[in-house]
């Protein structure tokens, strides 16, 4: 599994910690960051790249998080969740199969977003019960 990262410039230097920590953790991350582009670019280059590989997951990191949610759930067959605690990172792919989480870099702070991190990473899909939510989500769009 490889963790896909991006961010805009308001979510730069959160990224970079979020980087060096998952690979300190031992994953895999590739940063298709471009600070030049916004959040809807750099969104849709984590997407692009998860398309690639079931397995991967993706982080993005914005101003405030809220933005790059919108732009994710608007792709066919993205799972997307906007979380500010470990629990709620944890939970989204435990029961909704998520894909990608975004992150407000004015909102979470380095310890609590590395927190995150770690237990969206280390989460895995229940399956079961949830697959009826996970595929009525996946034919939306």
């Amino acid at each position: 599994m490889t963790i896909i990262i991006g961010a805009d410039a308001q979510g730069k230097r959160l990224k970079d910690v979020l980087r060096t920590h998952l690979l300190a953790e031992g994953y895999e991350v590739t940063d298709v960051s471009d600070e030049k582009k916004d959040f809807i670019d750099n969104t849709l280059a984590v997407a692009a790249q998860l398309n690639k590989d079931s397995d991967n997951l993706g982080i993005m990191v914005d101003a405030y998080g809220a933005g790059s949610f919108m732009v994710a759930t608007k792709l066919k067959g993205m799972i997307a969740a906007e979380v500010s605690d470990e629990r709620s990172a944890y939970m989204t792919r435990g029961h909704n199969n998520a894909r990608m989480i975004t992150i407000g870099a004015e909102i979470v702070g380095d310890q609590l977003a590395k927190n995150i991190a770690s237990s969206f990473a280390g989460g895995s899909y229940d399956g079961g019960r949830h697959q009826i939510r996970v595929d009525m989500l996946n034919k939306m769009c």
